[in-house]
């Protein structure tokens, strides 16, 4: 196979706070942007899209050299309304198929992308300050490449790639030199999905190969499901953070025999709080795509989904918000117990105070 035309995406995606402002960012952003919305191939109903639409910001930069290929001078950055911003490199693809793989092995972790993305989402951090709710770039940050093959000589079929070119996909898509055993070729290319006959995607763990004209919505559709799944794994680190918190509030004064009825207060407000933000992240992150008007993007979403376990993350999410009200639960009934114990006390002692008054010398009615 010989590419003609073809695009490597390396996408990087961060999480900068617990939700952006889109209108103010885009008011205070001078670059060239638009609003995203999702471009069909294929007939679809047009109500159903991002929701809201991300904001994509184009910037001219340097072109980066990585390996032997070099990025194109400008880079897209996108915000979501949840928090999130994807910047995407994009490098042109010519020449022979079997290059893929240098490029893959190359872009795999690559540090001069990283940290070119993280102080790009610094600076932008900066300038859409106000407009990002509780800003604070995450720690970790999810990578994704996606290989898109546009025009071929000879062109290849759907069928042809899957039969002849599946240990190279294999490779490419695990960035590995030697070659892989057939359970592991297997394994890596048995996701993949085809709209027609000469169009195919095989979706992997770290990266995706796409192979046909006009596949921008299959794109877009993945490089948005990167970013959920960045979002899961923060939500995860945020909810195990709080569950020490939560335990540590539950422990900490273990050995004392008596709290004050309002000690719990604080305590409570913040489980809450967490409960709160954690549940609106959560459902603005799954909810933020709607693909139930379009059966093969929806196809190409759900198999991505399965390739990168969303379905595990949300039930690990799940039980830890469960766990969390559960806590939650026991420190507001400790709270209320605690206040009966002392209304308790205090109407014992109010009545041991009448009981004792009146045999008090001088006070009335002794």
């Amino acid at each position: 196979m010989h590419i003609e035309k073809g695009t490597c995406l390396a996408i990087f995606a961060y999480d900068i706070g617990t939700a952006i402002d889109l209108d103010q960012a885009d008011q205070r952003i001078t670059a060239t942007k638009k609003r995203d919305r999702l471009k069909r191939q294929r007939s679809a109903p047009q109500y159903f899209d991002y929701r809201p639409p991300p904001l994509r910001i184009s910037e001219d930069v340097e072109s980066l050299q990585i390996g032997d290929a070099f990025t194109r001078p400008s880079v897209d950055v996108v915000l979501y309304d949840f928090g999130a911003v994807s910047v995407i490199y994009s490098i042109p693809l010519q020449g022979s198929f079997e290059a893929l793989l240098p490029l893959s092995e190359a872009l795999y972790e690559n540090a001069l992308l990283l940290d070119e993305s993280r102080q790009r989402v610094n600076l932008l951090v900066k300038t859409i300050a106000s407009a990002v709710e509780k800003p604070s770039i995450a720690s970790f940050v999810e990578d994704y490449l996606i290989f898109h093959i546009e025009a071929t000589q000879p062109i290849f079929t759907a069928t042809d790639i899957v039969t002849t070119l599946s240990p190279a996909i294999a490779q490419i898509l695990r960035c590995e030199r030697e070659p892989l055993s057939e359970q592991e070729v297997h394994d890596s290319t048995s996701y993949h999905i085809a709209f027609g006959k000469n169009d195919i995607s095989f979706i992997d763990w770290n990266g995706a190969l796409i192979y046909g004209e006009e596949m921008e919505d299959v794109c877009a559709v993945l490089e948005f499901a990167n970013v959920e799944l960045l979002e899961r794994r923060y939500l995860d680190d945020q909810l195990d953070t709080a569950l020490d918190q939560v335990y540590e509030s539950l422990t900490k004064y273990q050995w004392q025999h008596f709290r004050w009825p309002g000690s719990f207060h604080t305590d409570l407000r913040g489980i809450g709080q967490l409960q709160v933000d954690s549940a609106i992240l959560f459902e603005r992150v799954t909810n933020a795509l709607k693909l139930l008007g379009d059966q093969y993007l929806a196809r190409v979403y759900r198999l991505t989904s399965q390739r990168f376990h969303l379905e595990g993350w949300d039930a690990g999410i799940h039980r830890k918000l469960e766990t969390i009200a559960s806590v939650y639960e026991k420190l507001a009934d400790q709270t209320g117990n605690r206040r009966m114990e002392v209304l308790e006390w205090i109407i014992i002692i109010l009545i041991a105070v009448s009981i004792l008054l009146p045999f008090i010398p001088g006070f009335p009615g002794y």
